[in-house]
């Protein structure tokens, strides 16, 4: 879904820093997660950084091993940086609802803050952070840094006694060996935490029936905390609808009906902290189409819908490994810069850099870029967006929405099974918001339409190197 994926990109590369072994991993931290609370402010073109607090997380969730990024990932990064020499000791890129929320027109008018968390191992000394963010010529920067001291009387040790009951829906071994995910509910009763649990139970399947998922559920531990509400549903502005919820979800995020996201992030992160996590995931107890996914922060879903299944999937792609959205004929609410960088996301390219990033997944002979039916296919997507704007200004119920994407997916299903080039892993044209100059490397992938829940083998590749991270 809506996705904005800047436009630089190094697909793996190989970390300057010290990497940190398990025998190591004693030596810079204890058994204990340290989030380190904080605003995130400023503007279009400027931005700024303020602790809100530093508490603990709970036991530490994550390899003992693999600490420094290997991924290389997201827009920003932070390194946690032992002071004593300079080794970063752990780092992890991320994306965040401010670095999407700049790039659309508000943040030119005005001044925007948000709350955000970093989390990584608690350290035995004082250590250095380091926020860096992607400048113009895809490397990262730091644009703020600020120092630690675990002992200070600004850091509280004390873990969280949460007020929440949990559930574990798949436990496969430790946590600092698997991938862990956390699933909270928001628009959901106390009477409805049943429902909760089938809606896990049924969008985890769909996850584990597709690959790489299908071949790596071993890899995964799936744990939920129930968060019930006082009334059923969450805030839907754009028909006219409102409710206070514990997660403050709400559709209608950066004015996109279908966007749906919490800016509540501290309730968020108490409320995931009752159990160990990596990732996590929203369930908003509603029908109408939407959700959204954001690298290392979260990804929601509306579990009612038809295409709950297709959403679950397609936003878990964005938050476990920074997927591009790869459709271009849908609204969405950025401001898409000329193309003048190769983008950083593993399944797109704008072919600038003089080499594929796909190359060894392509075989002798195709050609560059590939050609496909484009025309053809974007003038019937073209026209069913324009259908689609024109039911939801008409308030249309979520059927005639539902059956109008049903409508779009057989047909488009039929053009691209038609085409010669169906099933080739190559360089077509059309991804990330455009329509020209941006490459995608196949005809179709869940990424690309809700044709099917499959991923390409290049997104396959991207989603394995990251589970790879959190588990060997």
């Amino acid at each position: 879904m809506k996705k904005l994926m800047h436009l630089i990109f190094i697909f793996i590369v190989v970390n300057s820093a010290i990497s940190i072994n398990a025998a190591e991993f004693n030596h810079y931290f204890k058994d204990k997660t340290m989030r380190v609370d904080y605003f995130h402010s400023g503007t279009a073109t400027e931005e700024h950084f303020a602790i809100d607090r530093i508490v603990s997380d709970g036991a530490w969730a994550g390899s003992l091993s693999h600490l420094v990024d290997e991924v290389n990932f997201g827009l920003y990064q932070f390194d946690v940086i032992n002071p004593d020499d300079g080794t970063i000791i752990y780092s992890r890129g991320f994306a965040s609802v401010f670095g999407e929320w700049q790039s659309i027109p508000e943040a030119g008018e005005q001044w925007g803050t948000f709350h955000e968390s970093i989390r990584f191992p608690w350290p035995l000394k004082p250590v250095k952070i380091q926020m860096k963010k992607r400048n113009e010529k895809n490397n990262f920067t730091v644009i703020w840094e600020t120092n630690i001291d675990p002992a200070s009387r600004k850091v509280t040790p004390a873990d969280l006694i949460s007020q929440y009951k949990t559930k574990n829906f798949l436990v496969n071994g430790s946590p600092k060996e698997k991938v862990d995910i956390v699933i909270l509910g928001d628009g959901y009763t106390a009477n409805e935490m049943d429902k909760f649990h089938k809606d896990i139970e049924r969008l985890t399947a769909s996850l584990f029936a597709v690959e790489p998922f299908k071949s790596r559920k071993n890899d995964f531990n799936i744990r939920a905390v129930e968060t019930p509400s006082t009334a059923s549903g969450v805030n839907k502005p754009h028909p006219g609808i409102f409710n206070r919820t514990p997660l403050t979800v709400h559709y209608s995020s950066f004015d996109s009906e279908r966007y749906a996201l919490s800016y509540d992030n501290r309730a968020i992160r108490e409320a995931a902290s009752a159990v160990p996590y990596d990732f996590m995931y929203l369930l908003i107890n509603e029908r109408t189409y939407g959700g959204g996914g954001i690298y290392q922060l979260y990804a929601s879903v509306a579990v009612d819908n038809q295409f709950s299944d297709y959403i679950f999937i397609h936003e878990f792609g964005h938050h476990l490994a920074a997927l591009a959205d790869e459709y271009y004929t849908s609204s969405v609410s950025y401001q898409m810069p000329e193309i003048k960088v190769e983008p950083w996301g593993a399944n797109i390219t704008a072919l600038l850099d003089g080499k594929l990033k796909w190359h060894d997944m392509v075989k002798d002979g195709t050609p560059i870029p590939t050609p496909w039916n484009k025309e053809v296919f974007d003038k019937h997507a073209i026209e069913i967006q324009k259908e689609r704007d024109r039911l939801r200004a008409a308030k249309s119920p979520e059927s005639v929405l539902e059956d109008l994407f049903n409508k779009q997916k057989k047909e488009e299903t039929r053009m691209i099974s038609e085409m010669k080039n169906s099933g080739v892993v190559g360089v077509f044209e059309g991804a990330s918001y455009y329509q020209y100059g941006m490459y995608r490397s196949s005809i179709d992938c869940i990424m690309y339409t809700r044709n099917s829940n499959d991923f390409c083998p290049v997104c396959q590749r991207a989603i394995s190197i990251v589970i790879d991270q959190y588990t060997k």
